[in-house]
């Protein structure tokens, strides 16, 4: 493996990591103001609906991070690529 696709399988393998971590972040939010505030609803159709919404948020937002992850995965050499050598260029600007 060249070096350049090392560095493309780190920074994906970096964006992988930092999406999961995002998507966990977000299921432990949503689902600790839901029970936070579970007592504070009276009726029973609005605990409903907000769960309901709740659920909406995670099942899009988590398919959308996942959808996200795929394209990166499918064009990672272009993308990265594309980001390694600018950094590359930028750096050697510098210097």
């Amino acid at each position: 493996m060249s070096d350049l696709q090392q560095r493309i399988e780190a920074l994906y393998r970096s964006d992988v990591r930092g999406s999961v971590l995002l998507i966990v972040c977000l299921w432990a939010t949503i689902l600790f103001v839901l029970l936070m505030t579970w007592a504070y609803i009276p009726d029973s159709g609005i605990k409903l609906v907000v769960v309901i919404a709740a659920a909406a948020v995670l099942i899009f937002n988590t398919a959308a991070i996942l959808a996200m992850l795929n394209h990166y995965k499918e064009d990672k050499d272009f993308i990265y690529g594309l980001d390694i050598k600018n950094a590359d260029a930028a750096r050697n600007r510098q210097s």
